[in-house]
């Protein structure tokens, strides 16, 4: 590990409802180490407008760079909470232009994967506590659009997981061409957002589930940007063909840091020494080599996790999505995991415990899921139940080793996953992206040709 031979620019990226003054106590913190202020830039935008995209945000984040840093320019950046999708929505944009370079991204609280809460925004109760307080058009307005966005399993999220994370170039790593990426987030809750949860609950009559593996805001599994896409496709008829698991191109990413005693809001307006001691070091980071990645990550879980962290749960996010063979949404499915014992079926109760559906596609649902007991298994079952609702339409895959199309139950042994090391179904801390695709049938003649007689009118009826 060396320093940087030169200082780059820092940019601050503020989360939803936010604003850049959140920063200041973080400035106070780089002039003390005698970093030139003019070096360091805020940059605030709106999020409380119901017209406001987080696509739009990157647009203005990209106009800005080019008023503040000027073209070919090495920055840093610093990110809260909805600030990662801002800067990830921006590198998998604006980019390959090659006009800036994205040197090392710090994220504190980064909402990578959405936040547990964002979906509350857009209630009434949320438009009170977080809406626009600026008399106009915009008047009480929570930012809908980016809400949306925010939300576990949006489409959004799964979008850009599929252009940064999964697609075929590499956004993020050890190499020169990839900004290093450092997470933190804290393990306390944040109280006002646990008012607006205990509050919406009362006024819907909801009952959610504890906040366990949270800062209160977003989620530890939900922070970092390494990630895989499992692929199980019931329409392939060979065993072989049915399951698909992607690379880990992000190997090169240090692990999420978890800070004791730290909450969503004070990561940003009371840091501790320690924690702004290990984010100076990390934006003087400069190896390529995977073995100094483990030695900074080791030394900063020494630092900032105490021992008692290492024996609490562990959690994991998995965002599934449901489709049929011509690609369209599938809204209403269930899903088992499951493990067998002397050809017992035991169904993995935690799996289904904590999911959420977005709103806007219900083929998307985010699972949260503590791993804990479960991560040792020695194998694996998937069980899928669809359903379209209607007669004459229903869901299903090819039956395995048949010489015929016959049509089969959805189940699939998917252990040999557990088989491969380097993989890995369950792993903590991580959001792993799951797409299910199912043969759509339709009933045998749903359309069918009349022979009419001489007698009969020439209409068809269809």
């Amino acid at each position: 590990m060396t320093s940087a031979t030169s200082i780059n620019p820092i940019v601050m990226l503020h989360g939803y409802s936010d604003t850049g003054k959140s920063f200041q106590t973080w400035i106070t913190k780089f002039k003390e180490r005698n970093y030139d202020v003019k070096i360091i830039h805020i940059c605030k935008y709106i999020s409380l407008s119901n017209e406001i995209t987080i696509d739009d945000i990157a647009e203005g984040f990209d106009q800005a760079l080019a008023q503040q840093l000027g073209e070919h320019q090495n920055f840093d950046a610093i990110v809260h909470s909805t600030g990662i999708l801002v800067i990830r929505a921006w590198l998998a944009k604006y980019t390959t232009q090659g006009f800036y370079k994205l040197q090392h991204l710090i994220g504190l609280a980064p909402a990578t994967f959405g936040s547990p809460i964002a979906h509350k925004g857009r209630s009434y109760l949320g438009a009170m506590f977080k809406g626009n307080r600026e008399w106009g058009p915009d008047f009480l307005e929570a930012g809908t659009r980016v809400l949306d966005s925010l939300e576990l399993g949006s489409k959004f999220i799964w979008d850009l997981a599929h252009k940064d994370l999964l697609g075929d170039t590499a956004f993020y790593g050890s190499d020169t061409n990839t900004p290093y990426v450092f997470t933190f987030c804290g393990t306390n809750q944040f109280f006002n957002f646990q008012l607006l949860n205990q509050l919406t609950i009362k006024a819907t009559s909801k009952i959610d589930l504890p906040l366990d593996g949270t800062d209160g805001v977003v989620r530890w599994a939900g922070c970092e940007l390494r990630t895989r896409k499992i692929t199980i496709d019931f329409t392939k008829k060979q065993y072989q063909d049915r399951l698909h698991i992607s690379p880990w191109k992000n190997d090169g990413i240090a692990p999420l840091v978890r800070i004791e005693g730290c909450n969503h809001a004070n990561i940003m307006g009371n840091p501790s020494p320690e924690l702004v001691e290990i984010i100076f070091q990390a934006l003087k980071f400069t190896s390529t080599s995977p073995q100094d990645i483990h030695n900074w990550h080791q030394v900063a879980l020494n630092i900032l996790s105490p021992k008692s962290l290492a024996n609490a749960r562990e959690w994991q996010q998995f965002i599934i999505r449901a489709i049929d063979d011509n690609g369209e949404p599938i809204p209403d499915y269930y899903i088992e995991l499951a493990t067998t014992n002397n050809q017992h079926w035991r169904r993995i109760e935690d799996f289904g415990v904590n999911v959420h559906v977005y709103e806007l596609d219900k083929s998307l649902r985010c699972f949260h899921v503590d791993i804990t007991d479960v991560k040792n298994l020695e194998n694996l079952q998937i069980r899928v139940v669809a359903s379209s609702n209607s007669d004459y339409v229903r869901y299903c895959g090819y039956a395995l080793n048949s010489q015929e199309d016959d049509l089969a139950d959805l189940e699939l042994d998917i252990s040999d996953i557990l088989k491969q090391k380097s993989i890995n179904f369950f792993y903590p801390f991580t959001t792993t992206l799951v797409e299910i695709k199912l043969k759509r049938q339709t009933r045998d003649a749903l359309v069918e040709f009349m022979l009419l007689g001489e007698e009969s009118n020439s209409e068809l009826e269809w």
